[in-house]
């Protein structure tokens, strides 16, 4: 590791605490970034192909301008009015349709999907929360509640319950002849019985409708209808975490839940609707909001500020403008095609799945067993960062290649993603 990027390493400890992740085996010191590329200290260029938070592409210069414009002309929080607010709810809001109309502002995705989780409990008058075994929503206190990698402080609460994460790679349901949608379902219907035993009842199902972290297994539009309607049936609602799947991510659709064909009573999303500015958004109908606001008197000192609300007016503009979701759309489906053509190469590669710009390949010891590899997919991450690409793994095992970029990846970015694959996977497995 050169000297420079352990002395930041070091006084990032010593500053910010032990236990704070960084990429890569060697982390990445970066100082500019462009569309969909980085530089960092050394002028080294690297092709980001993880980052959905610059969703419309690093430093855009009309979100920049939009950004900078207002944050010169007024800054405040929401007890004041301005119109800021308003005129982006309606933008949304425009693009959600249904009974999902309106909306709270905050700064994180976290907060937001805080609030949907207690906006559910208001709104049902129940407790349990239902969500997968292998997801995250964030980190607070209840949000948290929802990760099982590790314990929360002072134990999980009893109002929650998991469900297996789909694998369509190694189905549910798959010994036993049950189809994967009803085997996921079953699984629901006893989570619902458990908190109805329990005296909890059911207040959501919250799931990322994409199952990015998950995996992004391969599921049909209607998988989960017959879950949603055992937690409907039980009294509880659905919120759809749109962080990741959202405007346009996926190519076919605006919305993750469009994807997969439900229409959720809350939606949440973060990160990618400002390119990176700090903000996050609840939408819901007016009614579930409404009882939401009677039973807690929230309010969010900066969330809906308006320069947050500038920069994710402008990065609309640049969805829309630049036609970015059908982007997605076809350089997405020629990168799928790219690593299919690989997977014919190397044993390795056990699965190829993907839509739009979020896609990847799953790694295996063995493709006859299914048997994971997460040690190759770290080694592969390492090996691309090396090599001048950014990306990295996810999914119930950690060891499918995880490739997300900002939108506007190109074809020729989709090409050098791909030569370098298989650069590398020769490298480490030839």
């Amino acid at each position: 590791m050169p000297q420079e990027v352990a002395t930041l390493v070091e006084r990032r400890a010593e500053l910010l605490g032990p236990n704070l992740p960084t990429f890569y085996d060697e982390p990445v010191h970066l100082v500019k970034g462009e569309g969909v590329w980085l530089w960092d200290a050394d002028g080294r260029k690297y092709l980001d192909c993880y980052n959905n938070v610059p969703h419309v592409g690093h430093c855009h210069p009309h979100v920049a301008e939009a950004i900078a414009k207002q944050a010169a002309t007024l800054n405040t929080h929401t007890r004041y009015l301005h119109e800021t607010i308003l005129a982006y709810v309606e933008r949304l809001t425009g693009h959600l349709g249904d009974d999902l109309s309106t909306a709270i502002m905050t700064c994180t995705g976290s907060e937001a999907n805080d609030i949907a989780l207690r906006m559910a409990q208001a709104a049902t008058g129940n407790m349990g929360i239902i969500a997968t075994d292998n997801t995250y929503h964030g980190n607070t206190w209840l949000v948290s509640q929802l990760t099982r990698g590790r314990e929360p402080i002072g134990g999980r609460a009893d109002f929650v319950r998991f469900v297996p994460a789909p694998d369509s790679y190694r189905p549910l349901g798959e010994d036993t002849g049950e189809d994967f949608a009803e085997a996921f379902a079953a699984h629901v219907e006893q989570a619902v019985a458990e908190l109805n035993a329990a005296g909890h009842g059911v207040a959501c199902l919250i799931l990322c409708p994409y199952f990015a972290n998950e995996g992004f297994p391969t599921l049909p539009s209607g998988f989960l209808d017959r879950a949603v309607k055992a937690v409907r049936d039980a009294g509880g609602i659905v919120i759809a975490d749109e962080v990741q799947p959202g405007f346009g991510r996926t190519g076919t659709h605006m919305w993750g839940h469009e994807k997969i064909g439900i229409v959720p009573e809350i939606v949440t999303t973060g990160k990618p609707m400002a390119n990176g500015h700090p903000v996050g958004c609840v939408v819901s109908s007016p009614d579930t909001l409404a009882a939401f606001r009677k039973a807690t008197g929230y309010f969010n000192t900066f969330g809906g500020n308006p320069v947050s609300c500038a920069a994710a007016i402008a990065t609309l503009d640049v969805l829309e403008n630049e036609k970015l979701r059908e982007n997605a759309d076809d350089v997405g489906a020629y990168a799928v095609d790219r690593l299919r053509t690989l997977a014919q190469k190397y044993e390795a590669i056990g699965d190829v799945r993907g839509s739009g710009l979020f896609f990847g390949a799953e790694l295996v010891k063995d493709r006859e067993t299914k048997e994971s590899d997460a040690e190759l997919a770290e080694r592969v991450a390492n090996a691309m960062r090396h090599e001048g690409i950014l990306m990295n793994r996810a999914s119930i095992h950690n060891n499918t290649l995880k490739i997300r970029p900002p939108m506007p990846f190109s074809r020729a970015e989709a090409d050098f993603l791909a030569e370098t694959m298989d650069k590398v996977l020769g490298n480490l497995t030839g």
